[in-house]
């Protein structure tokens, strides 16, 4: 039910965006992006298919199996990334991208799983949602280039949340919460996972795109399992073992290729600017 609450909450809390971007920034751009219709069209699609549908396929696949699993399958969205480049004749397939590919996803089993194989056994439906998870990360990271080219993060981010708020409102009206079960803990929790797990985060990783590659982006967002592993270590005192830290050094050791190997030109990224509307 968690997840429920956090999407319903989308429209109210995550205009947050847009009234850091009125205060701080270039506040026009709030309201231009609607004055084009190809750039409206595209933001309605970005929040429907891309913001909403990640957030909606990643806690279903957690609902219906677990977390290890869902969170597992949701980065293969580099491999899908890095596979759509390449059919797409943006890039070339390198060692590189082969060694970036294994040290992300076996860094994410080890960490997640600890090694045994017996937390990957779910439903069937978990796996489609998971991997449903992946291909939407994958549409959210590379679809939003072309937005960015034109408009600030804080409004695309800002805007997608509220569209996908409000395409979730259809399906489940936030009006039908019955609020007194709600306690004041709750909402405490709700707040901290909408504005630091939901808004900042989101906002990060598509601000990121601002100087890293689509691909570059998808790899370093592995290190949120390690983030979310060390939080358990250090806030809830569980226990950290011997795969998971072969997980770390898998992990840092994707940090380390993507570090020393990246060119320092101006047109990196250029080279791999699309558009999946075209």
């Amino acid at each position: 039910m968690l997840f429920r609450y956090n999407l319903k909450y989308f429209s109210p809390i995550i205009t947050l965006l847009l009234a850091v971007q009125f205060l701080v920034k270039e506040r026009s751009q709030i309201w231009a992006v609607w004055k084009n219709r190809r750039t409206a069209f595209q933001l309605i699609v970005y929040g429907l298919v891309g913001m909403l549908a990640v957030q909606y396929t990643y806690m279903a696949s957690i609902q219906s199996g677990n977390a290890a699993v869902a969170t597992l399958l949701q980065y293969l969205a580099p491999v899908m990334i890095i596979i759509y480049l390449v059919l797409r004749r943006h890039i070339v397939f390198t060692r590189k991208d082969l060694s970036a590919i294994f040290l992300a996803l076996v860094g994410c089993f080890f960490l997640l799983t600890n090694g045994s194989i017996s937390q990957l056994s779910v439903p069937k439906i978990a796996i489609v949602w998971g991997i449903l998870s992946a291909i939407a990360l994958a549409f959210y990271t590379l679809y939003a280039i072309p937005l960015l080219k034109q408009y600030d993060s804080l409004v695309i981010v800002g805007w997608a949340m509220v569209i996908g708020g409000l395409g979730l409102s259809l399906i489940h009206p936030p009006w039908q919460i019955d609020f007194k079960t709600l306690t004041p803990e709750t909402y405490l929790y709700l707040a901290f996972v909408i504005i630091f797990g939901t808004m900042i985060a989101f906002w990060f990783y598509i601000e990121s795109l601002q100087s890293l590659s689509p691909k570059e982006t998808s790899f370093l967002s592995s290190l949120e399992p390690l983030a979310a592993v060390l939080t358990t270590v250090f806030w809830l005192k569980e226990p950290f073992g011997f795969f998971q830290w072969m997980g770390v050094l898998c992990i840092i050791g994707l940090i380390l290729l993507l570090a020393f190997n990246k060119k320092p030109s101006s047109n990196n990224q250029s080279k791999e600017d699309i558009s999946l509307s075209e």
